[in-house]
């Protein structure tokens, strides 16, 4: 696999003919950003994020981006991928699978504690797969992704045994996600409210205090020295701490970052990178994430969209590509994958996605949807083709909002009446639970193409213990089904590619989805932040190596 991020001296920006934005002598995609001189000790790095403020520090409990996004400063996973998407050590030194792929065990670091004392071993890793699985926890992204795993037994203090229900094929890459990160046992015993204030992990950093609604404060730990594999030194990290400020607005993050009084941000939206680019001044971290990409999924669950054809004449109605072109600044490529282009396994079909009106209307009049009013909203029966919309302020940046009020007047050229509602994270997550939605924009990061399992087989239309249910398109369709499970367990790498084109094709095929894009992940520094880099596994920024220049 291709690397997955690259670091960009933003000036170097070059268009060319095909409208695609490539960057002319950029650096090395290596995952850091290009230190340049010798490490410095102490400073405070100032870090301010334009995604949600997370409700709960702890990504056991429900488990969104936001939350790895700071989590990944002080909680450690048992594996990590490489720049190939190699599995390597982490907190588990090695691991090794029975023939039956039924038990999996995994030997720990002996070296290890946690930020309380308490030592890392087999039991905290089977206390923290039980937190992970209890109801109570609330775990969605965690929960699902360990699906599979039916107990842990702490065979000794060093060697942790998993036993699955079936063959996990994708067990290593769940394993390599913040969601699954280890935490204190003693911290999880606090009770929820205690531990999402402040987890507990083996990480670099150590949750100092949290003032909602404007930063958490981490500090170093200075006993730190258990990074992945790939890690740049040994040792505790240069920076003494980092303060994580919450700053919803794109603008003020720029001109807080411009300023200097932030060294980074994160959520950089397309117009601020094109303005960054002619700066000079700026470093750009551009690390799409794994799994799914930025798409619209279709709710075949209920009318309209339960009819195939009114689902195809919506996918050919919609025009995205100039959309993306224009706002989107060359920082986005069209996707025609329900796969990110970082995933080797993704499958396309461009084909399928072609702006045809004439195509859309007939599609439609064979529905039975002939009957328009004077604004040539299209009805059946007495009952106007609406779609309800609902958007996600706090995960739909201006930009991707401003081209789904492109896909509104597309689709209205056939007669499709789409309501765009945008909403707060809470009330978007209460339309998708009670079903009023027609389309939805929902991203979901997880490592592999294992993340076709979660969003489109039938079992995940049953709501995680979260209340949050990831098969969005309601796709329910036993051919789908078992193709996902059998990829699930399948160890040969030609076998589960083969499955998971299948997969893929039923799903494109169907029209359940609209690719857009990949989802994006672009961070602006400042050139005295060295050493930073998007981790390998879900594109996350990691400071362990970070310093701040003199």
């Amino acid at each position: 696999m291709s690397s997955r991020r690259s670091i960009r001296s933003l000036p170097a920006l070059a268009l060319v003919a095909s409208g695609a934005i490539l960057l002319a002598g950029c650096a090395p995609s290596d995952g850091d950003a290009a230190a340049t001189g010798e490490p410095v000790e102490g400073g405070t790095l100032v870090y301010a994020s334009g995604d949600a403020e997370p409700t709960c520090l702890d990504p056991h409990v429900g488990g969104n981006y936001p939350q790895a996004l700071i989590a990944g400063q002080f909680l450690e996973s048992l594996v990590s991928l490489d720049e190939d998407g190699e599995v390597i050590p982490w907190l588990a030194t090695q691991w090794t699978a029975s023939d039956d792929g039924l038990t999996w065990d995994f030997t720990l670091r002996d070296d290890v504690s946690f930020t309380d004392g308490t030592p890392l071993n087999a039991e905290a890793v089977k206390v923290n797969v039980e937190h992970l699985q209890n109801p109570d926890t609330q775990s969605s992204t965690g929960y699902l992704a360990l699906g599979k795993v039916a107990s842990v037994e702490a065979v000794s203090d060093t060697v942790a045994r998993f036993h699955l229900t079936v063959p996990d094929s994708a067990l290593l890459e769940s394993l390599s996600q913040p969601w699954t990160a280890i935490e204190s046992p003693a911290g999880i015993a606090r009770g929820m409210d205690e531990n999402c204030a402040a987890p507990i992990g083996t990480g670099p950093f150590v949750v100092d205090g949290w003032v909602p609604q404007d930063h958490v404060s981490l500090v170093r730990n200075d006993d730190y020295d258990s990074g992945p594999a790939d890690r740049a030194h040994e040792g505790a990290a240069y920076l003494d701490g980092i303060e994580w400020r919450f700053i919803p607005d794109s603008a003020s993050r720029y001109a807080a970052l411009q300023a200097g009084e932030v060294d980074v941000i994160d959520n950089a939206q397309p117009d601020t990178l094109d303005q960054a680019s002619k700066t000079g001044t700026l470093v750009e971290i551009d690390a799409p994430r794994p799994g799914a990409s930025n798409r619209i999924e279709l709710n075949s669950g209920q009318a309209p969209f339960d009819d195939v054809r009114v689902r195809e004449a919506f996918i050919r109605a919609v025009d995205v590509n100039d959309g993306i072109d224009a706002l989107f600044f060359g920082t986005a490529a069209r996707s025609f994958s329900v796969l990110s282009s970082v995933e080797p396994l993704a499958y396309s079909d461009d084909a399928l996605f072609g702006t045809d009106l004439d195509a859309a209307e007939a599609l439609l009049d064979e529905a039975g949807w002939t009957e328009r009013d004077a604004d040539g909203i299209r009805s059946k029966d007495g009952v106007p083709l609406t779609l309800r919309f609902p958007v996600s302020t706090n995960q739909s940046i201006p930009a991707e909002q401003s081209l789904f009020e492109q896909v509104q007047a597309t689709a209205k050229q056939a007669g499709f009446d789409v309501q765009l509602e945008p909403v707060d994270l809470s009330s978007w997550y209460g339309a998708l639970a009670a079903h009023e939605y027609e389309l939805v924009s929902a991203p979901y990061t997880k490592v592999g193409p294992d993340v076709l399992r979660i969003l489109y087989h039938s079992d995940s239309i049953t709501p995680a213990p979260s209340g949050y249910f990831a098969n969005l398109a309601q796709l329910d369709d036993p051919d789908l089904d078992a193709l996902l499970t059998a990829a699930a367990s399948e160890s040969d790498p030609d076998a589960r590619a083969s499955l998971y084109e299948q997969a893929q094709q039923i799903i494109l095929g169907g029209f359940y989805a609209l690719p857009l894009y990949d989802q994006q992940n672009h961070f602006l520094h400042s050139p005295k932040l060295q050493g930073a880099r998007a981790m390998p596994t879900v594109s996350t920024p990691t400071f362990a190596d970070a310093w701040l220049a003199d």
